[in-house]
């Protein structure tokens, strides 16, 4: 059996984070490496691997994430813009294999990415 990941033992409240935002299918927490004034990490509860492994069946839980991001941002008063990004597979720098969105913001952001 697979060790739950990082992402799940926040859910699971074994592992300590600043939560901002939680609701009955996602929670958004404080990046402990932030990349911006404000790097926020939203979950799903519902454990999905990557962007990849998102089936027909997950599509409320994965759009519940925009939506959970969008009120987040209007919470914080991210009037300016934020940007939402996430990653999948480790070419593209994923580490926690648990789908997952970083929320940036607080600081104009270039195109293209690093």
């Amino acid at each position: 059996m697979a060790e739950p990941t990082i992402f799940k033992r926040i859910i699971d409240r074994e592992i300590p984070a600043k939560i901002v935002y939680e609701d009955d299918f996602c929670l958004a927490f404080e990046d402990i490496n932030p990349r911006a004034p404000v790097h926020l990490i939203l979950i799903p509860k519902q454990e999905i691997a990557s962007v990849d492994a998102i089936s027909p069946e997950d599509v409320p839980v994965v759009g519940h994430l925009l939506l959970a991001a969008r009120t987040i941002a209007q919470q914080l008063g991210l009037t300016n813009g934020y940007r939402l990004v996430t990653n999948c597979g480790k070419d593209a720098g994923q580490e926690v294999m648990h789908l997952h969105f970083h929320l940036l913001a607080g600081r104009p952001f270039s195109w293209p990415p690093g």
